[in-house]
């Protein structure tokens, strides 16, 4: 069968999008929160008197009791379930019981020593790392090494908070530690939650002990107990840990669980939330707690997943939400390169962090490296927690706008997180603005240069231009608009021999290009018989 380029592409982009909307969207058969109005009608309504009403099974009310989890039928379509669900005049909204999933790529147990605190050059698979690459957080301890009066709320698949170089370090809940079993002795509406809480299951239960090893790994980074003679440290020495569970055994958890495990934390004093986790379409149940955390005053630090997509473009959730306490963190390996699986987004993902190769606590007292946005994640929730233990005057948002104006600036984040760096501790807690990387051509000498495609370009085009920028030893070009057809209309640039020195193709707005030494480039632009975009547009040329 002969198809045309046209029909493939077609073809191509139907089934990439049914699979990434499979992939994306993960929800549990059957199952749907729903918000219920706040009316006369539903006051002092019992989960028996709420399903007759609304015709579906409640099973759960929570947050306040405006939310319910219902079930139904598992052979019912979607669609015709939030029809008449919303149709109810009870119900504000009703969306999936989305499933999400920890943020974590598979184990390369290479390293010995944790080098996104500090980094002198460990190597691993790919070679050495570069010195410095990290989040210069021992300069930060002559400053602080942290405070129990700062909680961080690891929120994930539990915390095993009996190993060593983590019990000294975990948020204990003293009344109910030193109360009746079976009693909720604070009265917080939570029996037995001595060291946070469990919503993994069906019922939640008062035990949070880590059955994965996930949430332990991310609770070292920020916590692990520091100048005890063993083990590692974290990037606090001193912090109070709560572990708030939601992810089973296996890493999966449902939005009701995230919600529930996002307002234990808040009701019970955490002021950093940390989130290795994400998956599932847009909630705005989910999206309405997070809003409480920042109402409240905590921030909300949100891998920005693992998929090395932009979240610009496809929004990943919770990373994404809207809100302004949110500080979506991406993966950068020892090196300051963006990890090849990190999501990147210069728009949504606000900072990086290390997150290849990293060496922290997990089960049964045991370290071991793992890699993801995960990891990265704890460095920044740990910096956060420091800061916070240093200046605890700062608001919410004052804590983010410093994390993402003192991040340190390099060239290989540039246009791909709003910081166009990676968290720095010391700079944090001193409110000192990073210096530009010198590598960045922003920094190096302009001069004005003016070459634009018609807008949009034909089809079949094959546009050239030769630039010389006379005495520069390498020069960039930069691109005020670029948006061509990717992967299909591409611009190549060659060296004065013809030797091909860089392919640019897609969206590449407000960005420059590889750095090409010498003073001559040759740009060549051809497209195809299809999709015709808006083309691009120099406007000025950097050089040294």
């Amino acid at each position: 069968m002969n198809y045309s380029k046209t029909i493939w592409k077609a073809i191509l982009f139907s089934t990439i999008c049914a699979t990434a909307f499979a992939a994306k969207i993960e929800s549990i058969p059957g199952e749907y929160i729903i918000k219920l109005k706040t009316t006369d009608k539903r006051i002092d309504l019992s989960k028996e008197e709420l399903s007759q009403s609304l015709g579906f099974q409640v099973v759960d009310t929570f947050f306040n009791n405006k939310y319910a989890k219902i079930i139904t039928p598992k052979v019912l379509l979607d669609i015709a379930v939030t029809k008449e669900v919303k149709e109810n005049d009870l119900v504000e909204y009703v969306e999936p019981n989305y499933v999400y999933r920890i943020d974590k790529t598979p184990n390369d147990p290479l390293f010995t020593k944790s080098w996104g605190l500090k980094n002198i050059g460990q190597s691993d698979v790919r070679g050495p790392g570069t010195v410095g690459v990290d989040v210069n957080v021992e300069k930060a301890w002559d400053l602080t090494t942290g405070s129990k009066n700062v909680v961080v709320a690891v929120i994930d698949t539990g915390v095993d908070y009996t190993h060593p170089d983590l019990k000294e370090n975990m948020w204990v809940n003293e009344a109910e530690a030193n109360g009746k079993a079976g009693v909720d002795d604070d009265g917080n509406g939570y029996v037995d939650d001595v060291y946070g809480y469990n919503f993994s299951g069906a019922t939640p239960t008062a035990d949070p002990k880590d059955d994965h090893g996930h949430g332990t790994h991310c609770a070292g980074v920020i916590g692990a107990s520091g100048d005890d003679g063993k083990g590692l440290v974290g990037v606090n020495w001193n912090t109070r840990i709560m572990a708030v569970k939601f992810l089973s055994a296996s890493g999966s958890g449902s939005t009701d669980g995230a919600i529930k495990a996002v307002e234990y934390a808040v009701k019970n004093g955490a002021s950093v939330l940390s989130n290795s986790w994400g998956g599932g379409g847009f909630s705005q149940a989910l999206r309405d707690v997070i809003e409480t955390s920042n109402k409240a005053g905590s921030v909300f630090v949100a891998a920005a997943g693992n998929n090395s997509s932009s979240n610009d473009q496809t929004p990943t959730y919770p990373a994404s939400y809207d809100v302004a306490n949110i500080i979506s963190v991406a993966a950068i390996d020892n090196n300051a390169n963006l990890a090849r699986f990190s999501n990147f987004g210069k728009n949504r993902v606000h900072v990086a962090a290390p997150g290849v190769n990293v060496y922290s606590t997990v089960l049964n007292g045991a370290y071991e490296n793992m890699s993801g946005t995960s990891m990265a994640t704890p460095h920044a929730a740990g910096v956060i927690a420091l800061l916070r233990s240093y200046d605890d005057k700062l608001t919410n948002l004052e804590v983010k706008e410093r994390i993402i104006a003192t991040a340190t600036k390099t060239t290989k984040l540039k246009n791909k997180v709003r910081s166009s760096g990676y968290v720095n501790a010391y700079n944090a807690l001193t409110n000192t603005i990073a210096p530009p990387d010198l590598n960045d051509p922003e920094t190096w000498n302009k001069k004005d240069f003016s070459f634009s495609t018609p807008h949009n370009y034909k089809k079949n085009s094959n546009i050239s231009v030769e630039i010389n920028v006379e005495s520069a030893k390498e020069f960039s070009i930069y691109f005020s608009k670029f948006d061509t057809e990717s992967g299909y209309d591409v611009l190549t640039a060659f060296d004065k021999s013809g030797k091909k020195l860089f392919d640019l193709s897609g969206n590449q707005d407000d960005s420059f290009s590889p750095v090409i030494v010498g003073d001559y480039v040759k740009l060549v632009f051809v497209s195809d018989d299809s999709v015709e975009k808006y083309g691009f547009d120099i406007t000025k040329l950097a050089f040294r």
